[in-house]
C-alpha cells in the first residue's frame, strides 16, 4: 500500500478544486492521516463534507479544528471500523489468487523443514486459526503505511495494550520538574546541531567484515585495556610499581589485573581470580576478600588491589582502589542568546524498541508515540532499536508475509513523515535484536537509501553504541542491555547503593559501553572494532541505557544516567523519556552545571 504524502494530497484536493499553496497546510494533512490511520482519499472526503457543511477554508486553524471535532472521534471508533473491514466483500477470482498463492508459499516452506514442523501448513487452516482467510479479506482494504494486514496473517490488535492504564502518567522524575513545560521550539526550522563526537575517520559509519578475528588479537585487545587503565590508576593513586601476582612476598604488595572466574559458572566470593597483563607474569591468581570491607566486581574489571601473597598461590586483598572516570566535554563555542536572552533549552524525547506488543504485529505503540512527538513537538528524538525485534514471536515463526527490510523500511518513513510538520531532529540507533540488521557489536548504522534529501537533512544515523553531540552536550548511546548483562554477574559487599549506580559507576570508570568480559553469549563481540569503537571518549553528560530492568533517572558521578524502558513490555504498554537539557551550560564558581536540568519517564 502507498504511503501518504504531500503529493498524492496536492493532487486530491485538485480533484475537488480545492487550492492549497501552504506546504506547512499540506504537511499538516500527512500528519493528520498518519495519527489519524486514514488514506488521502477518505482525508479528503471527511474535510470536504466538514467544510462545506461549515463554510470553511483549508487553513492551519480550520484543520486544529476539523482534527478536534472529525478525526480524534473517528479514532475513537477505530476497533469498529476495523471489523467493519473486515468483513469487506471480494469476488471469488480474488479469492482464489490470493489462496493459490498463498498454498504455494506454504509447500515451498514445508519443504524445507523439518516434518515435526510439517503441521505449521495445517494449523494455519484450521478453524482456530483461519489467519489466511482473514488477510486476504483485508488485502483489499485501505490501509496505512504501516498496516498490518501486509506482515503477518494474525492482524487481532493486542487486547491488552488497547486497554492498558495510566497513559501519559509520569513514573520517574529528575532535577526541577516544578513548572517545566515539556514542549520544545515552536519553529520546525530551529537549527540544533546533532553530530557524533568523533571525526568521520574515527567513527563507525558503515558496515565491516566479522567473524575475522583471532585469540591473539583478542588477547592483545585485553591486554592494552589493562595497561592502559593500569597507567591511568597508577598515575592518579601515586602507585609506585605494580607487583607480579602469583611472586612469594612477605610484605605488602600491590598488584593489576583483570577480574575473571575460576570456573564457568557465576562469579562469586569464593570463585575471584585476578588476572595480570603479560608485563606483570600473565598468570592468575586466586584472591581471598575476606579482609576487603566493601567491594564491587564483575568479570572483566581492570582493578589494583593490595594485599599479601606469601606462597605466591592466593593473594589476601586488603584493598581495593576504585577506577577513576574520564572527564567531561568542554564546548569550544558557547550557544549565544539572541538579544541577551537566556538560550531556550531543548526538549530532546527518547524512545527505546520494541516499538509493537508481543502478541500482535501491529505498531500501534509506535503511532502513538508518532502522536506524543507531533503534541510535545520535542527538538531532537533519540530512538532505539528493535524496530523489527527478532524475539518477537511472529518473527521467531516466519509467519510475516513481507521481508524484514520492508517492514523496517515502512517503520522508518512512518516516523519520519508522521513527525516532517513537527520538524525535530531524528536519531536512529540499531539494536542486535533488529532482525534485518548485522548482528555484531559494536553495530554499524542503519542505511536508508530511500530517503529524500529533505528527509536525510533532519535524519541521523549512528552506531550501537556512540557518543553523540548535541548543541555542545555530549550523549553516550547503547541499545544493549548492558544493566542486564553486569546485574547477573557483578558481586557486592557493603557498599551501601543501589545495584544499578553500582554498575554505571563501573561502566565509567571502566571508560567502557560493555565492560563485561566474557560477554553474554546474545553480544557477538568484534573485539578489534570494540577497541576503536565501544570505549568512551569522555564522560557524557547524560548516558542512555535502556533496559529490560526498571526505568529509572540518576546521577552518577555527575553524569545523568537514564533508562527510558522500553515501548512496550510484552503485550502491555510500556515507557519513554523526555530531557530538558541546557545549552551551552556554564561553569559556577570554577564548578561544573550538569546541562541536564529535568528528566521524566512517562507511560506511552
Amino acid at each position: 500500500m502507498a504511503a501518504v504524502t504531500s503529493e498524492i494530497l496536492k493532487s486530491e484536493l485538485d480533484m475537488f478544486g480545492i487550492a492549497c499553496t501552504d506546504d506547512s497546510v499540506l504537511d499538516k494533512m500527512v500528519e493528520q492521516c498518519i495519527c489519524s490511520r486514514i488514506q488521502a482519499d477518505e482525508m479528503l472526503l471527511e474535510w470536504v463534507a466538514y467544510s462545506n457543511t461549515k463554510g470553511l477554508k483549508l487553513t492551519m486553524e480550520n484543520l486544529e479544528q476539523f482534527e478536534h471535532e472529525v478525526l480524534n472521534k473517528r479514532s475513537k471508533s477505530k476497533q469498529s471500523i476495523r471489523k467493519d473491514d473486515s468483513h469487506r466483500i471480494m469476488d471469488v477470482n480474488s479469492f482464489k489468487e490470493i489462496i493459490k498463492a498463498e498454498e504455494e508459499e506454504e509447500n515451498l516452506l514445508d519443504s524445507y523443514s523439518t516434518p515435526a514442523k510439517g503441521s505449521q501448513k495445517r494449523a494455519l487452516t484450521t478453524p482456530e486459526h483461519p489467519q489466511s482467510k482473514r488477510s486476504a479479506a483485508l488485502l483489499s482494504s485501505p490501509g496505512l503505511l504501516l498496516s498490518p494486514a501486509s506482515f503477518s496473517p494474525s492482524v487481532t490488535p493486542s487486547q491488552k495494550y488497547s486497554q492498558r492504564g495510566g497513559k501519559g502518567e509520569v513514573v520517574v522524575t529528575f532535577g526541577a520538574v516544578q513548572g517545566t513545560r515539556w514542549m520544545g521550539r515552536k519553529s520546525a526550522s530551529a537549527d540544533v546541531q546533532v553530530e557524533l563526537l568523533e571525526a568521520p575517520e574515527d567513527s563507525l559509519r558503515s558496515s565491516y567484515k566479522y567473524m575475522f578475528q583471532r585469540l591473539r588479537d583478542v588477547r592483545n585487545v585485553l591486554t592494552e585495556k589493562i595497561e592502559e587503565l593500569g597507567e591511568n590508576l597508577r598515575s592518579h593513586f601515586s602507585i609506585e610499581e605494580f607487583s607480579p601476582v602469583s611472586l612469594p612476598a612477605q610484605d605488602s604488595i600491590t598488584v593489576l589485573g583483570q577480574v575473571c572466574c575460576d570456573s564457568n559458572g557465576k562469579l562469586n566470593a569464593q570463585s575471584v581470580l585476578l588476572e595480570a597483563g603479560p608485563e606483570q607474569g600473565g598468570q592468575q591468581v586466586p584472591v581471598d576478600l575476606s579482609e576487603l570491607k566493601e567491594y564491587s566486581l564483575f568479570p572483566g574489571q581492570v582493578v589494583v588491589m593490595e594485599g599479601m601473597n606469601a606462597t605466591g598461590r592466593k593473594l589476601v586483598a586488603s584493598k581495593l582502589y576504585e577506577g577513576v572516570p574520564l572527564p567531561f566535554h568542554t564546548p569550544d563555542v558557547k550557544i549565544e542568546a539572541d538579544e541577551g536572552k537566556k538560550p531556550q533549552p531543548l526538549n530532546i524525547l527518547v524512545a527505546c524498541g520494541p516499538y509493537t506488543p508481543s502478541d500482535s504485529l501491529t505498531f500501534d505503540p509506535l503511532l502513538d508515540l508518532i502522536g506524543v512527538i507531533v503534541r510535545d513537538r520535542p527538538d531532537v528524538c533519540l530512538l532505539l532499536g528493535p524496530f523489527v525485534d527478532s524475539k518477537h514471536e511472529q518473527v521467531e515463526k516466519a509467519q510475516l508475509t513481507e521481508t524484514f527490510e520492508a517492514i523496517f523500511s515502512r517503520c522508518i518513513e512512518s516516523i519520519v513523515d508522521g513527525t516532517r510538520s513537527v520538524g525535530c531532529h531524528l536519531v536512529f540507533v540499531p539494536s542486535q535484536r533488529d532482525v534485518h540488521h548485522h548482528f555484531i557489536y559494536p553495530q554499524p548504522p542503519f542505511t536508508l537509501p530511500n530517503l529524500s534529501k529533505d528527509q536525510a537533512q533532519r535524519v541521523t544515523l549512528v552506531p550501537d553504541p556512540c557518543t553523540l553531540l548535541i548543541d555542545g552536550v555530549t550523549f553516550g548511546l547503547t541499545s544493549t542491555d548492558i544493566l542486564f548483562h553486569m546485574g547477573a554477574e557483578e558481586i557486592s559487599c557493603g557498599t551501601g547503593s543501589d545495584r544499578f549506580s553500582r554498575i554505571l559507576k563501573h561502566m565509567l570508570t571502566q571508560r567502557s559501553y560493555y565492560p563485561l568480559y566474557p560477554p553474554v553469549e546474545e553480544v557477538n563481540m568484534d573485539y578489534e572494532k570494540f577497541q576503536s569503537f565501544g570505549q568512551m571518549p569522555l564522560t557524557p553528560d547524560v548516558l542512555i541505557v535502556p533496559s529490560e530492568l526498571r526505568y529509572f533517572a540518576k546521577d552518577v558521578v555527575g553524569c545523568v544516567c537514564v533508562n527510558p524502558g522500553r515501548l512496550t513490555k510484552g503485550q502491555v504498554g510500556g515507557t519513554y523519556s523526555r530531557l530538558l537539557i541546557r545549552r551551552g551550560a556554564a561553569s559556577e564558581d570554577g564548578k561544573r552545571a550538569s546541562p541536564c536540568l529535568a528528566a521524566q519517564v512517562v507511560k506511552i
